[in-house]
């Protein structure tokens, strides 16, 4: 199956100079010692919003708890991710482009969405690697049985299938829950349907997130006490629309209900910080904070990307560049800043390296391992660049501080539209990308890229959106 987009016409003569280069990133190795792993993702974080970013008390609410953790560790400026939800939380799954998965738009119904049984999950393999593994939060890459967190690696989970803006509904003028059930907040075990426990309202909105922080918190006391390791993956729902905070926060720091929230995301953050220390196992975990995609663009609500121009669902800097900090204490030197690039799909091979999980070899794998860079032994990321998708559009094609643009979108509401002569931008010179430059050799290698993804496809095509269980890969008996 080709890449389903239309690039411009010399596009596809670059790829057939070029040739199949797609590499694989280098296996996993054993370990000696097997790290906690805390991973925190928030949703629809821009860029600018920690005070370690340039944000906090200018958006609000100072973030001393995130910016701690930001000084204890690696702070990164140029962790990249897909440009929407859906997407970016099947790449950090599989350490697949969601495109390959089926899973490259928010689903809207009417398919079976989701990640098939086929895709290999890091909470899998973590798991086969002799982990305690649970999901705390939104889910977003399936909502039935069969595609839910505890059928795709975790052990439990508690939270959302889908996404918050659901929990409008209930305030909607015209809305019955006998035409359209609302969203369920949702719990279950590895081996067990999950079961719903209530509906995901507006009331329950402003409580869901101090309930995934102190279950994560209880889930982590568990498995210190029986002595396994474990992966937390707490995927907060804040600053997702409706942005509204915790009563407990509710008014706190006098600056509205955006600033409130930023206050409420940082406490829960600390409160999982705190736990951590309190339960002994400060050296030996790792704790990573992100967030899925660039900012909110709905007002009141609106988010901010910092220096950089756009917001998720673009291929501009303000939807796929987002904070990013990791600690481990004697392993990852604190203090350090990096603008070496990185991608969500490569916290797959990287995690996978330093825990002694095996990566799939049965199927195009994206995620680099990066594990060196971020512990330091390498000054330089393994990863140069990559492709930027739009749902099943290749928007853009980043290269170390270059990008190539074939299409135009300035906002998530703007259509793509396909450029006659693809933009290229220098980011040193032209953060905002709105100058094109006329660097005409960094086309090469940034095709090398595409060249790479499209030669890949020849063995494995693509998983269509849709794609029912089981789902056997062609030529598979």
């Amino acid at each position: 199956m080709a890449i389903p987009t239309k690039l411009v016409g010399f596009l596809a003569v670059v790829i057939a100079s070029v040739g199949p280069v797609y590499l694989q990133p280098s296996q996993s190795h054993a370990a000696e010692a097997k790290p906690n792993i805390l991973f925190i993702l928030a949703d629809n974080l821009g860029y600018g919003e920690l005070g370690s970013y340039g944000g906090g008390e200018t958006r609000g609410a100072s973030t001393p708890m995130l910016d701690q953790l930001a000084r204890e560790g690696l702070r990164l400026t140029n962790m990249n991710v897909e440009t929407q939800c859906t997407p970016s939380r099947s790449s950090l799954m599989t350490g697949r482009f969601a495109i390959r998965s089926g899973t490259y738009a928010v689903p809207f119904g009417g398919v079976p969405e989701g990640l098939t049984q086929w895709e290999v999950t890091i909470a899998e393999a973590l798991s086969d690697a002799g982990y305690a593994t649970a999901l705390y939060g939104k889910w977003h890459l399936g909502s039935h049985d069969g595609r839910l967190p505890n059928d795709q690696g975790f052990d439990e989970w508690f939270g959302i299938p889908r996404t918050t803006d659901e929990s409008l509904w209930s305030t909607s003028v015209g809305y019955s829950p006998d035409i359209v059930p609302l969203e369920k907040i949702m719990e279950g075990r590895k081996g067990e349907p999950s079961k719903a426990l209530r509906d995901y309202d507006v009331e329950q909105r402003r409580l869901i997130d101090a309930e995934i922080t102190s279950r994560a918190v209880d889930f982590m006391e568990r498995q210190v006490k029986a002595g396994k390791p474990f992966f937390t993956y707490v995927s907060l729902t804040q600053p997702h629309l409706p942005t509204e905070p915790n009563p407990a926060f509710k008014g706190k720091t006098g600056n509205g209900d955006w600033a409130d929230m930023l206050a409420e995301m940082d406490s829960n953050v600390g409160k999982a910080l705190s736990a951590v220390d309190r339960l002994g196992v400060r050296d030996d975990t790792i704790v990573i904070f992100t967030s899925d995609n660039g900012p909110e663009f709905f007002r009141p609500w609106d988010g901010w990307a910092g220096p950089w121009r756009g917001q998720y669902f673009t291929a501009l800097e303000g939807g796929i560049r987002v904070p990013f900090m990791i600690r481990w204490p004697g392993k990852i030197d604190a203090g350090r800043v990096s603008n070496e690039i990185v991608h969500g799909v490569d916290i797959f091979a990287t995690l996978a390296k330093i825990t002694g999980a095996v990566v799939p070899k049965d199927r195009p794998i994206d995620s680099i391992d990066v594990s060196a860079f971020l512990e330091g032994k390498s000054a330089k990321s393994a990863r140069e660049g990559f492709p930027i998708w739009g749902a099943d559009t290749l928007l853009a094609v980043k290269w170390r501080n270059w990008k190539l643009h074939f299409y135009k979108q300035d906002t998530m509401f703007d259509p793509p539209q396909k450029l006659g002569i693809p933009f290229i931008i220098n980011l040193y010179t032209d953060p905002r990308e709105e100058k094109p430059t006329a660097d005409s050799w960094v086309v090469t290698p940034m095709l090398k890229i595409v060249a790479a993804f499209q030669a890949s496809l020849s063995a494995n095509p693509l998983i269509p959106m849709g794609t029912p269980d089981p789902y056997v890969p062609p030529g598979n008996p």
